[in-house]
């Protein structure tokens, strides 16, 4: 089950629990807190497994057109199940609804790091394309990789992605 969370402390304390068990790609403290902090005033998705959060996505505008994927996790034991798809699409939805006709995330370029190499491969199976890689937008070790992806908006698979939402 997808399900919108609004209650801000609610928000940071499911994003700690799922991003302490993602060390491999928020290991950096400072950044890591920054996430929950700034999600906690942002659109806010979790998934729910047995009545326990196993998943989050957070919405950041970044245009009148583009909504960003600003940080998503799912819990270790629980990826390669499709709840990051389920995730994504729930994600997807909301910024249709509310008027963004583009998708993006920001992630390690390619070829840098095999966890991220995974998170690659995910959002280009997701539809998501390789946009450019900003070597030095974060640190000479952590190249920023940009992906975009069209919202579609034929009103027929719109009515589609409303069927199968989740919430």
């Amino acid at each position: 089950m997808i399900v919108e969370i609004k209650d801000s402390e609610q928000k940071a304390k499911i994003a700690s629990a799922i991003l302490s068990d993602l060390p491999e790609w928020f290991g950096i403290p400072k950044h890591t807190k920054n996430y929950i902090e700034t999600s906690k005033d942002l659109p806010f998705f979790a998934a729910y497994v047995d009545k326990q959060p196993i998943g989050f996505i957070v919405l950041k505008s970044t245009s009148d057109f583009t909504a960003e994927i600003y940080c998503m996790g799912v819990l270790k034991a629980h990826q390669h199940q499709g709840f990051g798809r389920l995730l994504l699409k729930r994600f997807e939805s909301y910024a249709r609804k509310h008027g963004y006709k583009l998708i993006q995330v920001k992630t390690v370029e390619q070829g840098k790091y095999e966890e991220y190499d995974a998170t690659n491969a995910f959002y280009r199976s997701m539809g998501f394309y390789e946009v450019e890689v900003f070597p030095s937008l974060w640190d000479e070790w952590n190249p920023c990789q940009l992906f975009i992806k069209t919202i579609d908006t034929n009103q027929a698979r719109q009515k589609f992605y409303e069927e199968e939402d989740l919430c």
